[in-house]
């Protein structure tokens, strides 16, 4: 390092470990009352017994990241009863899964009224045990017959997927729904991009036809079920957070009731672990909470007037293995709901929170990352039992007390870098961690 760059270094370093920012400690506020405390689920990853669709087409030709058969996942479909029970027992006031399409209409112009009573008493039994429902129109899976008329690339999709929307729309108005167009447009195209495949031209076709697709359904939900809150959640990428948002929340920011965030890692330079994203081997990834911190913030900070919901968060665990460091689920959930309230304390609107999920489930692929609260051991346990985690009395007190306890130090502390604001974090002045505690 230039000696010049150096003292610049070190000078800076010096004003930001002396400034107010690192004095004392941080301040949280507790989650307020009608706060929307929820578990995120999607049909087609827990449901099971699923019709033709592009994804378990997927599957049966073995296409890049299949690792398992799908089975019937920890079969949702049929024990769906008894999993809500499990959710209103964690004290959650919201419940979000999303309505398959394949399910509802395996056939063009035809909708299977099993489907449709399957859905209707779900949204029923939702709302029976005091939760909101939270309903995703797109989860990645489309019906096999789009899939034959080549999918985003065909303008048609677009009307098909607007027509089906409306159906679903009318059919659950008036029900305090919270409306998800898309999950995760960037992932969607990723998926579609390696498994499919689709090349360059193909990606950019689908980008804009789902930019196109979102813009109408929500002045088409605007419409029908008026009132009702719309958004599609956007994943946060770390490094490549730029593409992330590129593939439909810069284009859609006039479209938006408020701002849907799934966390998972890495707002920080120094977590080259993201990488392990391409192999599919997300249990290899270093948990960073405080990351969350700095996304609530940059994602307030870019529209202002807009509430935000953490609509995914969570974490996969090793086909359930406990960690070598001895890092747990109770210490995840504790640690990012902490710094949510340190977001929060600094003038981010959070109006809601949603733990990715209530079960495992089939990650696309594969079983082995485990993400449930309640764990299930899909490819040894015929019985699919539930078996909870430590994480579930844990977020059961989160809940009932508002929040994490006063004075709670994180487990996990944070890394100085953050790619939010690198400069600032670099040098300690936007988090610090809690007084005594140093970084590790």
């Amino acid at each position: 390092m230039r000696p010049a760059l150096a003292a610049v270094l070190a000078a800076l370093l010096v004003i930001s470990l002396s400034s107010p920012a690192s004095a004392g400690k941080p301040a949280t506020v507790p989650f307020p009352p009608g706060f929307l405390w929820g578990v995120s689920t999607s049909g087609f990853q827990g449901e099971g017994s699923f019709p033709d669709s592009n994804w378990t087409r997927y599957v049966a030709r073995k296409a890049r990241g299949v690792e398992h058969p799908y089975g019937n996942s920890v079969d949702f479909l049929h024990r769906y009863p008894s999993d809500l029970k499990l959710a209103r027992g964690l004290g959650v006031n919201t419940f979000r899964t999303s309505l398959e399409w394949a399910r509802i209409e395996p056939r063009k112009g035809f909708r299977d009224p099993k489907a449709l009573a399957y859905y209707d008493d779900l949204v029923r039994r939702i709302k029976a045990a005091g939760m909101r429902p939270m309903l995703t129109l797109d989860h990645w899976v489309y019906p096999g017959w789009v899939d034959d008329q080549d999918a985003w690339q065909n303008r048609r999709t677009e009307r098909d997927w607007l027509r089906h929307a409306r159906f679903i729309v009318d059919r659950y108005k008036g029900q305090g729904v919270i409306w998800i167009t898309f999950n995760e447009a960037s992932a969607y195209i990723f998926k579609e991009f390696t498994t499919r495949p689709l090349n360059v031209g193909q990606v950019v076709t689908m980008r804009d036809a789902l930019i196109r697709t979102h813009r109408a359904a929500y002045d088409m939900i605007h419409e029908v079920d008026p009132g009702a809150p719309v958004s599609a959640n956007v994943a946060y990428g770390s490094l490549i957070n730029g593409l992330f948002d590129a593939a439909l929340f810069n284009d859609t920011t006039d479209k938006l009731d408020f701002i849907g965030i799934d966390y998972y890692y890495g707002a920080n330079l120094q977590n080259l672990t993201a990488v392990y994203t391409l192999t599919n081997e997300l249990w290899k990834i270093d948990p960073e909470p405080e990351g969350i911190y700095h996304v609530l913030k940059n994602y307030q900070r870019r529209l202002p007037h807009l509430p935000v919901y953490v609509v995914e968060q969570g974490w996969p665990m090793d086909d359930g293995k406990p960690r070598a460091d001895g890092y747990t689920r109770s210490d995840h959930l504790r640690d990012h709901l902490y710094w949510i309230q340190r977001a929060m304390a600094e003038g981010v609107k959070v109006i809601g929170y949603n733990y990715w999920s209530l079960t495992d489930n089939y990650e696309w692929g594969s079983y082995r990352p485990r993400f449930g609260l309640y764990t299930v051991d899909v490819r040894t346990d015929p019985a699919l039992t539930r078996r909870p985690t430590d994480a579930v009395p844990t977020y059961r007190t989160i809940i009932a007390n508002r929040g994490v306890p006063k004075g709670y130090v994180p487990v996990r502390r944070p890394g100085w870098c953050s790619i939010e604001d690198p400069i600032a974090t670099c040098f300690g002045t936007t988090p610090t961690p809690p007084a005594g505690v140093a970084p590790r």
